[in-house]
C-alpha cells in the first residue's frame, strides 16, 4: 500500500470518529448554547477535517466544511446565537460529510455531487446581522483536574514546522506578519500557498500537534487493530478451547500425574487466554447509544414533539457481534417511542404531563444476561384498539383475543404486518418492523417484551446473551444423545427416585406437572418434544390422558432440569445430567436453522457433535410458557390452597428419635445433614462438638434433651447423623437417631404443654408426629458452651 492511501486511510479512521463525536456535541450544544468549551471542541473538529482535506486535495469536502467552520466562527466569537435551523443546517453538514467520506472509502473521490443548496443555507445563516444577535453569555468557569502536565505545553504549528526542518524560521515570521495584518487564513494555509512547505508536511505536523495534545499516554497505551483478525483470533480461541477439553477428557481417565499436571496447565493457560481475546471484543453500549441523542431529536422535530433522552448504564459491555445485531432494532425501538409512545405538549399539558416527554434508555447485567430497557411517559399502548385491530387484520381470532391478558395483547404489536398506525409516515405506519425487531433478538438468543400502563407510558424489555462464541453450558443425555444447554437458562437441578420418581409427578389439566416447594412446575420431555420416545415410560412420563402409573420397582429415577424461559419457569425431563463445560458455539446449516428448539452445535470432548437447544424454543414447542398454560395451573394450586385451608402445607424433614419416636423439623431452618464417624466427636467444656468448615460446632442429642432413650449405645456406635441447624451465623448440630424421610404434606398442630422442644403433633404420613421446635430445643441444652462457642 502506498504512502498515499495509508494517508487517507488515517484520515478516514480519524474524521468518522470525529463525525461521531460532533453529532454528540451539537444535541449537548443546543442543549446548552452557553457552553464555550463544546462550541470550542465542534469549531476545531470540523477545522481538523476541513484543512486535511485540503491537503488531500478533496475540494468538495473542503467547500462544505470551509462554510461550516466560518459559521461556527461566528458562533464561537458571539456573533451569532445557536438556535434549532442553525443546529439543522450544521447537523445536515455532518451527514453530508460522512456521506463523501464514504464516498472516499470506496472510490476514492467524494463521487458527482452537489451541495449547493446546503452551501447556501450555511452561507444564508452566516450573513446573519450582528446586531440580532445577542451579546454572548460567557460560561462559569468550571474548575477541572489537570489532564496532562502542562509544564510542557502543546507546540503550536509553526514551531513543529520548524523543527521537522520543514520550513524556514523566515517564512514563518512572514505568514504570521500577515495574520497580524488581517489575513483570516490559518498558517499552514499562507505556507502552502507560498510553497514553503508541502502538504505532507503540514499533514504531519498536525498530526504531531494532535497527539501531544491529547497527551502522549493516549497514543502509547492503545492500538488499532483490524476487527477481521480479532475475529481470527476469536475463531482460533475457539479451536483452542476444543482442544483442551478433549485433553482433559482424556487426562481425567488416565492415571499419569505428569500428563496431569500438564493438562491442568494447559486449562488455566487457554481460560486466560479466553477471557484476554473477549475483553478485546468488549465494547460499551454507549458505542451505539452515541447516536440517539441526534435520532430522539430528528424524530421528535419532524412530529412537532419535545423530548429529551436519559441514558443510564452507557458503561455496560458487549461483544462486539452483538452490538452490531442489536443496532437496528434499538435504533427502531427509540424512534418508534417518540413516534408513537410520547404525546404532542399541548396534550401532555392537558394531561397534567410535563409537555417535555422523556425517553430513558437503561442496560445492566443480571444473572449473565444483559438486560436492556427502553422506556417512555406517553400515553401507553391502547389495548383494546391493538385488540380490535389484530382480530380486523385476522391476526388472531375474535373469541381467542377476548381470552387474551393485557400482557399478550401488547405483544401482538410484534406479529407481521401489525400497525395501528392511521397514515404512513417516513417513521413508521408500514407495518414493518416490530416483528423484525423481535426476529433479530431471537437470533442471537434473546427475548424481547413489552409492558404497558394507559397514560403512563411503555416499556420495552430486551434480555441478551453477552456473547455468542463461548459460553457456559449444562450436558444432559436424551435417548443416547447429548445436548447442551446454555448455562443461563438454567435455575436448578431436581431428582426424584423410587416412591417419589413415581408419585411426584401429577397431572393437570392432562398436562405433566411437578410440584416444587409447593408450586406447580410444568414439565416437558426432551424425548418426547425431540420426537425420540425410545424408553420413554421409562422415565416415569405420565401419558397425556392418564394419572402416572407403574410399579415402583420399573420405574427409573427422574432428571429434571429448572430452567426459565420468557420470564417463566419450567421442568426439561432428561435420561441423565452428566456436566457443565465451557462450549464453543457453532452455527447450525441450513437444513437445521428452522427448527426452533436448537440453537446451535458444538463439539464435545471426545470429537463427537452435541446440539444446544434453545431453551425458548423447546418451551413454546411444548407449550408450557403460554398464558393459558399458566392458568390453568393457578387454578390448580387455588384449589389445592382452598382444600387446605384447615391446616399448614410445608417441607419437612422426618427423623427416628429413641426407639418408636417420630419428629417432624421444618425444612427450612435445615441447614444441611451431615454425617460423622464417631472418632471425630470430641469434647470442649465438658460438651460433644466437632470440628466443621473451619470452626468448633457443638452437637446437642435430641433424645437426651427429650429425655428419651436413644436407639443407639453412643459408646457402640461408629457413625451419627446430623441435621445441621443455621441461625444466622451460629451452627449447631443435632444428633438424630436415623432420618426417615422428607415431605411436603398438610398437617394441623395440636399444641401441648410441659414438654421443652417440641411444639405439639401430628397426623403426618398417616402416623402421629412431634413437631420439633428448635429455639426450645436448644434453650434447654444446659450450659455456657453453646453461646461461647456456637459461631463458626
Amino acid at each position: 500500500m502506498s504512502d498515499d492511501s495509508e494517508i487517507v486511510k488515517e484520515f478516514l479512521v480519524e474524521s468518522y470518529e470525529n463525525l461521531d463525536r460532533l453529532d454528540r456535541d451539537l444535541i449537548a450544544l443546543e442543549n446548552n448554547p452557553a457552553d464555550r468549551e463544546i462550541l470550542a471542541s465542534v469549531f476545531r473538529t470540523i477545522h481538523t477535517i476541513k484543512g486535511t482535506s485540503g491537503f488531500l486535495a478533496f475540494s468538495k469536502l473542503e467547500a462544505v466544511t470551509h462554510v461550516g467552520e466560518n459559521l461556527l466562527s461566528r458562533l464561537r466569537d458571539g456573533l451569532l446565537t445557536l438556535n434549532p435551523e442553525i443546529t439543522t443546517a450544521l447537523l445536515t453538514m455532518v451527514d453530508v460529510v460522512r456521506q463523501m467520506l464514504g464516498s472516499i472509502e470506496s472510490a476514492g473521490s467524494e463521487g458527482e455531487r452537489n451541495d449547493q443548496e446546503l452551501i447556501a443555507t450555511l452561507t444564508r445563516l452566516l450573513q446573519a446581522k450582528t446586531e440580532q444577535a445577542p451579546a454572548p453569555v460567557p460560561a462559569p468557569a468550571k474548575e477541572e483536574a489537570p489532564k496532562k502536565d502542562m509544564s510542557q505545553p502543546v507546540p503550536n504549528l509553526g514551531d513543529l514546522l520548524i523543527s521537522q526542518g520543514a520550513a524556514k524560521v523566515s517564512d514563518i515570521r512572514e505568514a504570521v506578519q500577515q495574520q497580524s495584518e488581517g489575513d483570516p487564513r490559518l498558517l499552514g494555509e499562507i505556507l502552502l500557498e507560498k510553497g514553503s512547505v508541502k502538504p505532507q508536511e503540514v499533514l504531519e505536523a498536525l498530526n504531531v500537534q494532535q497527539q501531544q495534545g491529547r497527551g502522549q499516554s493516549a497514543s502509547d497505551s492503545t492500538i488499532r487493530v483490524d476487527v477481521s483478525l480479532l475475529d481470527q483470533l476469536m475463531n482460533l480461541v475457539g479451536e483452542l478451547v476444543l482442544a483442551r477439553n478433549q485433553v482433559l477428557q482424556y487426562t481425567n481417565s488416565a492415571e499419569e500425574s505428569g500428563l496431569l499436571a500438564t493438562s491442568q496447565r494447559l486449562n488455566l493457560i487457554t481460560t486466560e487466554l479466553q477471557e484476554g481475546v473477549m475483553k478485546t471484543r468488549m465494547q460499551p453500549i454507549g458505542n451505539i447509544w452515541s447516536k440517539f441523542p441526534r435520532t430522539v431529536r430528528d424524530v421528535a422535530l419532524g412530529c412537532g414533539k419535545q423530548v429529551r433522552i436519559v441514558m443510564e448504564g452507557k458503561d455496560t459491555e458487549l461483544d462486539k457481534t452483538i452490538i452490531e445485531a442489536i443496532k437496528d432494532p434499538l435504533t427502531h425501538l427509540v424512534r418508534n417511542a417518540v413516534d408513537h409512545g410520547i404525546e404532542r405538549p399541548e396534550v401532555r399539558q392537558a394531561a397534567g404531563k410535563n409537555p417535555e416527554g422523556c425517553l430513558l434508555l437503561r442496560a445492566f447485567h443480571e444473572g449473565g444476561q444483559v438486560n436492556i430497557e427502553i422506556s417512555d411517559d406517553g400515553s401507553g399502548l391502547d389495548h383494546d384498539r391493538i385488540r380490535n385491530k389484530a382480530i380486523q387484520k385476522g391476526l388472531v381470532a375474535a373469541d381467542q383475543a377476548a381470552r387474551m391478558s393485557d400482557r399478550e395483547i401488547a405483544n401482538l404489536i410484534f406479529l407481521p404486518g401489525f400497525s395501528t398506525a392511521e397514515k404512513v409516515t417516513n417513521v413508521s405506519g408500514r407495518g414493518v418492523g416490530m416483528d423484525v425487531v423481535k426476529t433479530n433478538i431471537e437470533k442471537i438468543g434473546g427475548t424481547v417484551d413489552v409492558q404497558s400502563k394507559p397514560g403512563q407510558g411503555s416499556t420495552v424489555r430486551m434480555k441478551i446473551p453477552l456473547t455468542l462464541a463461548i459460553i457456559p453450558a449444562l450436558i444432559v443425555t436424551s435417548a443416547g444423545d447429548r445436548y447442551a444447554i446454555p448455562q443461563v437458562s438454567l435455575l436448578e437441578l431436581v431428582r426424584l427416585e423410587g416412591e417419589q420418581a413415581r408419585k411426584g409427578i401429577e397431572l393437570v389439566h392432562g398436562a405433566p406437572v411437578y410440584r416444587l416447594r409447593g408450586r406447580l412446575l410444568p414439565l416437558a420431555y426432551l424425548n418426547r418434544e425431540l420426537k425420540v420416545e425410545k424408553n420413554f415410560q421409562e422415565q416415569g412420563a405420565p401419558t397425556r390422558n392418564a394419572a402416572p402409573a407403574g410399579d415402583p420397582d420399573e420405574c427409573r429415577n427422574v432428571n429434571i432440569v429448572v430452567l426459565q424461559a420468557d420470564d417463566r419457569q419450567f421442568g426439561l425431563v432428561v435420561d441423565e445430567i452428566n456436566d457443565t463445560e465451557e462450549i464453543v458455539v457453532k452455527p447450525l446449516n441450513k437444513q437445521l436453522k428452522s427448527i426452533n428448539v436448537y440453537a446451535g452445535a458444538t463439539i464435545m470432548g471426545d470429537g463427537r457433535v452435541a446440539l444446544i437447544l434453545d431453551v425458548l424454543g423447546l418451551a413454546q414447542c411444548a407449550r408450557v410458557v403460554n398464558v393459558t398454560h399458566d392458568h390453568a395451573l393457578a387454578e390448580a394450586d387455588a384449589k389445592q390452597a382452598a382444600t387446605q385451608s384447615n391446616g399448614i402445607r410445608r417441607p419437612v424433614l422426618l427423623f427416628q428419635y429413641g426407639k418408636n419416636g417420630r419428629m417432624a423439623i421444618d425444612l427450612s431452618v435445615v441447614d444441611r445433614l451431615e454425617e460423622f464417624q464417631a472418632d471425630a466427636i470430641e469434647i470442649a467444656d465438658d460438651r460433644e462438638a466437632v470440628q466443621y468448615r473451619g470452626g468448633i460446632m457443638p452437637l446437642i442429642r435430641v433424645s437426651d434433651v427429650l429425655q428419651m432413650k436413644s436407639k443407639a449405645d453412643s459408646e457402640s456406635e461408629q457413625s451419627v447423623q446430623v441435621v445441621v441447624y443455621a441461625d444466622q451465623e451460629r451452627r449447631i448440630g443435632l444428633v438424630i437417631d436415623r432420618i426417615l424421610d422428607i415431605v411436603e404434606e398438610t398437617f394441623v398442630i395440636e399444641r401441648q404443654t410441659g414438654r421443652k422442644g417440641v411444639l405439639g403433633s401430628a397426623v403426618i404420613q398417616k402416623r402421629i408426629t412431634d413437631v420439633l421446635d428448635v429455639a426450645s430445643l436448644i434453650a434447654s441444652a444446659k450450659g455456657n458452651f453453646l453461646s461461647a462457642s456456637a459461631n463458626v
